[in-house]
């Protein structure tokens, strides 16, 4: 059962989620990924949010560009982990990570790095949270 979401809004945004994808596949953590724009699917990305945990999802990274309302979106919506990945769509990236950064109080996300790197991290940091309830996890993040 897949542990970690990947939630992308929009099917250009998917070399980033490979590059997640990836990591936590080489970490032996099932995910799935899903596109859903906070702006475009509006009742659809809440559905996905509010339904994660009952699906057996125990942290979800979110990845988004320009306005980047998608990671906040959902954390509004779950008590799961979540996890932001800014784009850079425009501006090189700057917007949608302060667009992540300056979530409201009690609307908590994690906010990662801008781009590739941002996406590598967000799988490491999922796995390292998944670390703490499944120790094969952890042994294989000490692995060289």
């Amino acid at each position: 059962m897949p542990k970690v979401l990947i939630l992308i809004g929009s099917g250009s945004d998917s070399s980033y989620a490979e590059k997640c994808q990836e990591t936590l596949d080489a970490l032996g953590i099932e995910n799935r990924l899903e596109v859903s724009s906070a702006h475009r699917q509006p009742d659809r990305t809440d559905e996905l949010a509010k339904n994660a945990a009952l699906e057996g999802f125990e942290v979800i990274i979110c990845m988004a560009g320009m306005a980047a309302a998608l990671p906040g979106v959902v954390a509004a919506r779950t008590t799961l982990p979540v996890i932001g990945v800014p784009l850079p769509a425009s501006l090189d990236g700057l917007d949608a990570l302060l667009a992540i950064a300056q979530m409201p109080g009690g609307v908590p996300v994690a906010t990662m790095g801008i781009g590739l790197a941002g996406a590598k991290n967000a799988a490491i940091l999922a796995a390292r949270i998944l670390a703490l309830k499944y120790p094969d996890i952890g042994q294989k993040l000490n692995e060289p």
